[in-house]
Order: C-alpha cells, then sequence, then structure tokens
C-alpha cells in the first residue's frame, strides 16, 4: 500500500510537471540527430561500458539528471521504473547520468530511489564536463531515446509516453 501511494505521487507529478517548459524553445539536439558518443569509463561507478556507442544494436534510453534537480530526478525514477515493469522493455538498455558533484550523494539518492536495472554513471564534473555541453544540457537536463544505430527518435519523454513507445519497439 505504502509503494501504490508512492506511484501515485510520482505519476501526479508528472503529470503536472509535463505542462512545464512546452513552450521553451528546443535548441540543441532534436530527434533525428545522431547522439554524439562520450566516454562511459571515465564516469562509471562500476565499469560495464567503455563507450555509449557500445551499446549500438540496442535500443537505449539516456536520461540525465541530478539530485538537486528535483523535476529531472523524478523523471529519471519514473522512466526507470517503467523499464523494470514493462514487459517490451528487454531490448531497452537505459544509461542514466548524474551530474552530481560528490560521487557519495549519487550513490545515496541511486540507492533511494530504488533504481535498478539502470546502467547507472556520475558525472561530477557537472556543469564543465563534456557531456554536459554535448548534450547541450545548459538550456535543462532531459532524455534520450536512441534507435539500434544511436539516432534520437524521441525527446523528453514522460513514463507514459515511454510505455506506449515500448509497446511499439520491434523486438529482437
Amino acid at each position: 500500500m505504502r509503494y501504490a501511494k508512492w506511484i501515485l505521487i510520482v505519476v501526479l507529478l508528472t503529470v503536472l510537471t509535463s505542462f512545464m517548459g512546452k513552450d521553451k524553445p528546443t535548441k540543441g539536439l532534436n530527434v533525428g540527430n545522431i547522439a554524439p558518443d562520450f566516454n562511459i569509463a571515465s564516469i562509471a561507478v562500476s565499469r560495464q561500458a567503455s563507450e555509449l556507442s557500445d551499446f549500438q544494436g540496442k535500443y537505449v534510453l539516456l536520461s540525465f539528471w541530478a539530485s538537486y534537480d528535483a523535476t529531472s530526478r523524478m523523471m529519471n525514477t519514473t522512466l526507470n521504473h517503467t523499464l523494470r515493469t514493462s514487459a517490451q522493455s528487454s531490448d531497452v538498455e537505459m544509461v542514466s547520468v548524474s551530474f552530481d558533484s560528490y560521487r557519495s550523494v549519487f550513490q545515496e539518492t541511486i540507492r533511494r530511489d530504488g533504481i535498478g536495472q539502470a546502467v547507472c554513471f556520475v558525472d561530477t564534473e557537472g556543469e564543465t564536463s563534456d557531456i554536459y555541453k554535448k548534450y547541450h544540457l545548459q538550456r535543462g537536463f532531459t532524455n534520450y531515446l536512441l534507435d539500434a544505430n544511436g539516432v534520437i527518435v524521441a525527446k523528453n519523454l514522460s513514463a507514459t509516453q515511454l510505455s506506449d513507445l515500448l509497446k511499439h519497439l520491434p523486438h529482437s
């Protein structure tokens, strides 16, 4: 019952925040662009891959967030939950990149948020990091769904939108 209340709160907050920022211009990376590659090994908590391109051949949900940004943190958590509970998620890998300044804050946040199957990374360089600049995150944290070739097929997905997309992805 406690988890049901928490999930309801997250869903309500997601719906409320989905209307925020809709009138902002979308500069930087958009649907149809190839996602810039970046070195994962340098930001990995545990070494699982060395480059974003190592995930090529699978769909990748790339989520950028920080514990100090409540909206991005909540979105990261709900997207992760959607992937964990979806029967169609086996062909999608989540790459979750936090821009927290301290690994300890990052580790405690993913523990508290119950981030499970996501491949979690932390870039402690924050706004000065190459990833932050390549993905134009000065305009705000976001998420991208990449196809098997690294092309952005969706941007700023909500959990509901992700769930709908998962139903239509080709399965291997």
